[in-house]
């Protein structure tokens, strides 16, 4: 919950891909708030007081993705929210005459979503969470110590500078910073 709050405030991609984390490891610990207590909460060291907050963000969280009927696959509506409010700027940043940077990374990072998302099963998927899905799974192949090979690493370099920039104009766009 803390490390969640401080990535949202500094970066956008980074908290979504924490929370698709956070729902893999509650899915990993079959929805069960005693196991997550046992495996997470209590290794954190920090007061009682805020363990039990974190306990009750757990078990928010639980509750929304039975709710949601993202138990077992998926991503809570509040993750989803956050792809779409991060479209929807990409939109308006694709569209500004003041963002050439941006638009140039876009371009730049297009080949690869094409190429991966010709490789998906879902060809349907928005081109952001292809980049977060891209991403996500290199960080589950890096925990598993899986070989990446140098082409798969240039193209998540590429997207990971893109959503990197993203991130950054979503920043300044909630500072009311962006001209976009």
């Amino acid at each position: 919950m803390l490390i969640a709050q401080k990535l949202k405030e500094d970066n956008i991609a980074e908290y979504l891909l924490y929370m698709w984390q956070v729902e893999d490891l509650i899915r990993a610990n079959s929805l069960d708030i005693d196991k997550i207590d046992g495996q997470i909460i209590s290794r954190f060291d920090q007061p009682d007081d805020v363990k039990a907050e974190i306990r009750e963000w757990y078990e928010n969280l639980i509750e929304m993705m039975r709710r949601e009927g993202v138990a077992e696959k998926g991503h809570l509506i509040i993750n989803r929210n956050i792809i779409s409010e991060l479209t929807d700027l990409h939109t308006r940043l694709l569209k500004s005459p003041h963002e050439g940077d941006y638009s140039a990374a876009y371009y730049k990072t297009l080949p690869f979503i094409v190429e991966l998302r010709s490789k998906s099963q879902d060809k349907e998927m928005p081109e952001l969470e292809t980049c977060f899905s891209a991403l996500y799974g290199y960080l589950l192949m890096r925990l598993q110590k899986k070989e990446v090979s140098g082409e798969t690493q240039a193209a998540l370099s590429q997207i990971s500078t893109f959503l990197r920039l993203l991130s950054q104009k979503y920043k300044q766009d909630r500072a009311g910073e962006l001209e976009a």
